[in-house]
């Protein structure tokens, strides 16, 4: 099928969609031939292929590139590399204005251009050149493992309201692999950060629920209502979720609610780079590619989902008891129970009681009720095993480890001999306190809180796992997966304005603001005119002195506080629904936040950040997140 062919197709399957999809999820203005691109990359182009073109202009497509399965990884950047320079000479001799002479090659790259295409955007157009490898095997792939869980993920969104077709969001953040992991530290099909994903589900050394299918699924369709619920459209929904809500909401303030085009073509973000700009028009390339499969993949066959028994656990049992009871290895248990981590596996926890286990009905030897009441009754345990040791995950820090075990970083410190700077390494195994102390250790080292914080980075020896969703390949960068935002689902602008103020946000104080400004609290009150012991309200503008740091720094220590804050309540709690309040004559926000309705004033204001808190008017609707407890494993 030719490309004409092919685009002519494209546009009557458009028109025969429902009205309705096309209004929720419109192509923006002019961006047809970015759908276009993408649907290629996922439907034409195999990942022993690739594009070069215009990394602005994705109509602008320069060559195909084929590279063959046996090229080593430097063998293809070389190739890449090699046609990205031809084609960068050609638009540098074109930008010096020569339109006459042209050769054949010279000619075919100028006409991709419009006809009055002026020399400084060929200029401009050198350093543009990208390569995006072909999607169209790994598509299939996820395709066909999709037929496992479609028909639950769509009565979810329904159930949520979420439109059904962003069933498809998963071919673009992992082409459906629940093994899907990304080097930014996101997981599972639906692709959640840790941060993110606590917000919604359990993530520990027990159990991650962003790796079951099921559970990440009710969580996604959580985040994109809670998105929808704040953005207002679902295209600045859908992008929120790679970019995080509050660049959207700057986003949307800068260019309009709707204008969708100018703020994927203009907006200049710090972190909104080729994935963000790109992100909703590639889910509408994947939503079409799949919704006409058929006609993209005739030989696809969907997986069809498994038929399971489904028990919950009464108390705490090893896996190898359990394996042993249902007459299947820990393996196969493995490979159906896709949240429980490697210490359940390994044997240092037990499988945590109220854990929902899954196994094919077909697959065991008699009705499941009668093989958990064959399990000896010693076999059972009213309490979890204490956590011995702890094997660091790339981001961790000292302090979170700490939080999470409920000790201190000085006790981990004494405990695993720590050196002076207390660098921590991601594959490290640190001794917890159960564990007692280490044989023969020496006195710990003073605690350097400031150290403790810093990030655990990567070992030497250990190679960071590629994504095996849809953009991971060995020349395409990282795209169309969750990038690693600090707050991607705050929707508060922590960011410094033109006049150097910000905006108060609650769990501020001034004394935060000298500390990240290397200043003293004293000049924050003289340049903003506050009276001693004056407290800051939330909603206030406050003008900073910047002359010992610079904003992004200021910015930057400012959104890991309230990371910190954030992580820490996320590990306790979990929002698993909305509540709508009416606001009456005589409530106040404060009151109904931490005694009706046991919320934090600030998640309060997250879900309703268009809100004045202080001249709230009966009648006026709220919403509060309804939280639970976090499973403690």
């Amino acid at each position: 099928m030719t490309r004409k062919s092919r685009l002519a197709l494209i546009v009557l399957l458009l028109l025969g969609q429902p009205a309705a999809a096309n209004e929720l999820l419109p192509v923006p203005d002019g961006m047809q031939p970015d759908v276009d691109f993408w649907v290629d990359i996922f439907s034409l182009y195999t990942t022993d292929q690739g594009v070069l073109h215009d990394n602005r202009n994705l109509g602008v497509v320069y060559e195909r590139v084929d590279l063959s399965a046996k090229m080593s990884r430097r063998d293809r950047q070389r190739r890449v590399a090699q046609r990205r320079d031809y084609y960068e000479d050609i638009l540098r001799t074109l930008a010096t204005g020569k339109r006459d002479n042209l050769s054949a090659e010279e000619a075919r790259v100028l006409a991709l251009w419009p006809a009055d295409v002026s020399n400084s955007t060929l200029s401009a157009a050198v350093g543009r050149i990208r390569y995006q490898q072909g999607l169209r095997d790994r598509f299939l792939e996820g395709l066909e493992r999709s037929g496992r869980w479609r028909a639950y993920i769509e009565s979810e969104l329904r159930a949520l309201g979420v439109p059904v077709e962003l069933a498809a969001l998963p071919h673009v953040e992992s082409s459906y692999n629940p093994e899907a992991r990304s080097h930014v530290g996101a997981s599972g099909i639906w692709q959640f950060t840790r941060s993110t994903g606590r917000r919604f589900m359990q993530i520990d050394h027990v159990l991650d629920e962003r790796n079951d299918p099921w559970t990440a699924s009710r969580a996604a369709g959580r985040l994109l209502a809670y998105n929808y619920s704040i953005a207002g459209n679902w295209p600045m929904a859908i992008t929120a979720y790679n970019h995080g809500l509050s660049g959207v909401r700057r986003a949307m303030r800068q260019f309009g609610d709707d204008a969708y085009s100018d703020i994927f073509r203009n907006y200049k973000g710090r972190t909104f780079g080729f994935a963000s700009r790109n992100f909703y028009v590639a889910f509408l390339a994947a939503k079409h590619v799949d919704q006409n499969a058929s006609t993209y993949f005739p030989n696809a066959v969907l997986e069809r989902p498994t038929d399971y028994a489904i028990f919950e656990l009464d108390d705490y049992i090893a896996a190898t008891d359990l394996s042993d009871a249902l007459g299947v290895t820990t393996r196969q248990l493995a490979a159906h129970n896709m949240a429980l981590q490697s210490t359940i596996w390994q044997g240092s926890k037990h499988m945590p009681r109220g854990l929902n286990v899954r196994f094919p009905a077909d697959r065991l030897d008699a009705p499941i009720e009668t093989l958990l009441a064959a399990i000896p009754a010693d076999r059972w345990h009213t309490e979890q095993l204490p956590d011995l040791f702890h094997t660091i995950a790339r981001g961790d820090t000292l302090s979170q480890i700490a939080q999470t075990y409920k000790t201190n970083v000085s006790t981990l410190v004494a405990l695993n001999n720590l050196g002076s700077s207390h660098r921590i390494r991601a594959g490290q195994r640190l001794r917890l306190p159960a564990a007692g102390p280490a044989p023969e250790a020496p006195p710990p080292p003073p605690v350097v809180a400031a150290v403790a914080d810093a990030p655990a980075v990567e070992a030497p020896a250990i190679v960071a796992e590629q994504t095996p969703g849809a953009m991971a390949g060995d020349l395409a960068a990282t795209l169309l997966g969750t990038i690693q935002t600090a707050l991607l689902s705050d929707p508060s602008d922590y960011s410094v304005a033109a006049d150097q103020s910000i905006e108060v946000h609650p769990l501020e104080t001034l004394g935060h603001y000298a500390d990240w400004l290397g200043i003293r609290t004293q000049r924050l009150r003289d340049i903003n005119g506050l009276a001693f012991r004056t407290p800051v309200e939330v909603g206030q503008r406050i003008k900073l002195d910047l002359t010992a740091v610079d904003a992004k720094t200021f910015e930057d220590r400012r959104i890991a506080y309230h990371r910190s804050q954030q992580d820490g309540f996320f590990r306790e709690h979990v929002i698993t629904g909305v509540a709508d309040h009416v606001i009456r004559r005589g409530e106040s926000i404060w009151v109904l936040a931490l005694r009706d309705y046991d919320v934090p004033v600030w998640l309060f204001r997250q879900y309703n950040p268009g809100l004045d808190l202080h001249t709230v008017q009966p009648g006026t609707t709220v919403r509060f997140p309804v939280l639970a407890p976090a499973g403690t494993g």
